[in-house]
């Protein structure tokens, strides 16, 4: 009889091992990835909910550490370098705690990641940067907390965590400005007609120098056998920018031209629009 129980144990032991229950997290995880400018930046987090209880002040105690979400740490992971209230924050893998107050919420990048929650043993030597953030107050209260990167533009965006009805916005700057130059320039050392032209539309579209601006559309269209018209169209632009409207002018004409004779009615509308402003 032992033995038929033993040899019944191990037959059905693999069936065991795979009938594991599935139920869903009380505080599921979520994942974030974003590109801003040139710099890629993810989050994890898992996403508590309110449930009917008063968070901030209870669930939450103002001028605590929070671990800023549930369960394992909040980790945040930057491919460059960013700037943070005028602070480098070098690249790499961080947990974000807070300490959430009625007017501002102090934000803590952790270089302890393997954390369940906050660290058994704190260390201020850990601290990579710490700053304070404006607390904005919500109409509507939202039931299950949220972390977004949003407002984005090529040199900046917002690091937004919301709850209940809280949200605290942090801006952090990224290094496109540095880092697109640094590609141009290692592009250019043996670059094509469009390189040239990429890095002269870079440079117009993100208030640049306008110098060099113009000096590689002339290099792109040198390079071009049939001188397009969107690389005409923006020298065009560039020299409007420099304050050269006559030279815009004789240029958005060349453009126009070649748009007309490739039927993109767009580009000779925005030629036609442009010649009608630079010649008042």
């Amino acid at each position: 009889m032992k033995k038929l129980l033993i040899a019944l144990a191990i037959v059905l032991a693999p069936f065991a091992a795979e009938a594991q229950i599935k139920t869903p997290q009380a505080s599921p995880k979520a994942y974030i990835k974003q590109t801003v400018g040139l710099t890629d930046v993810e989050v994890t987090y898992s996403r508590p909910g309110a449930r009917g209880r008063a968070v901030f002040g209870n669930l939450v105690p103002f001028g605590k550490l929070w671990r800023t979400g549930a369960n394992e740490n909040t980790i945040i992971n930057f491919s460059d370098d960013v700037v943070i209230d005028g602070k480098t924050l070098k690249k790499g893998k961080y947990a974000i705690y807070t300490i959430p107050k009625i007017e501002s919420w102090e934000v803590i990048f952790y270089l302890s990641t393997d954390n369940w929650g906050l660290p058994e043993n704190w260390s201020d030597a850990y601290v990579a940067l710490r700053t304070t953030v404006k607390e904005e107050a919500l109409p509507t209260p939202i039931e299950t907390f949220t972390i977004g990167i949003n407002g984005l533009d090529p040199n900046f965006a917002f690091l937004d965590m919301a709850w209940e009805n809280s949200h605290v916005a942090l801006k952090f700057e990224v290094p496109t400005a540095k880092t697109a130059t640094a590609s141009i320039q290692k592009t250019l050392a043996g670059a094509t007609s469009n390189d040239y032209f990429a890095a002269a539309q870079y440079l117009f579209q993100s208030n640049g120098n306008i110098v060099d601006a113009k000096t590689y559309v002339d290099k792109a269209l040198e390079m071009s056998t049939d001188k397009p018209y969107f690389m005409t169209r923006l020298k065009s632009l560039i020299q409007a920018k420099q304050g050269d409207k006559k030279g815009a002018i004789e240029t958005a004409k060349v453009s126009l031209t070649a748009a007309e004779t490739a039927n993109n009615q767009d580009y000779v509308k925005m030629n036609k629009d442009s010649i009608a402003e630079w010649g008042r």
